[in-house]
């Protein structure tokens, strides 16, 4: 990312991020919504336990790199996209945890030291 002098690089149009990051799940449910599947008989073709699909989907559990090629195999989605999506909303949740982003910023000045 490119920084322009006095310019906020939120401001700029290529560098705007969303409010809050998306959990591969709820793409996935309305993608599932759409094509008219229930999650019972998604989870049961994909050989998941239906709370565990369900919980994917509502955004308690993260997408692994298993669920993920399993919709992919069962939906036709790519898992690669799905997984840089978990990833992404993994380090806006983590950078919002104040806690540790104190526990980081004190890492950081130890580090700044050696």
């Amino acid at each position: 990312m490119t920084e322009l002098p006095g310019i906020d690089p939120k401001m700029i149009a290529n560098n705007i991020e969303p409010a809050f990051a998306t959990h591969p799940g709820s793409i996935l449910k309305d993608e599932i919504e759409y094509r008219g599947i229930t999650q019972h008989k998604l989870a049961q073709q994909m050989g998941l336990p239906y709370s565990a699909l369900n919980e994917i989907l509502n955004g308690h559990r993260p997408l692994t790199e298993k669920t993920a090629l399993l919709f992919e195999a069962v939906l036709g989605i790519e898992a690669e996209p799905l997984l840089a999506l978990q990833m992404e909303y993994n380090l806006r949740k983590m950078r919002k945890d104040k806690t540790f982003m104190e526990r980081l910023s004190k890492l950081r000045k130890v580090a700044a030291v050696l």
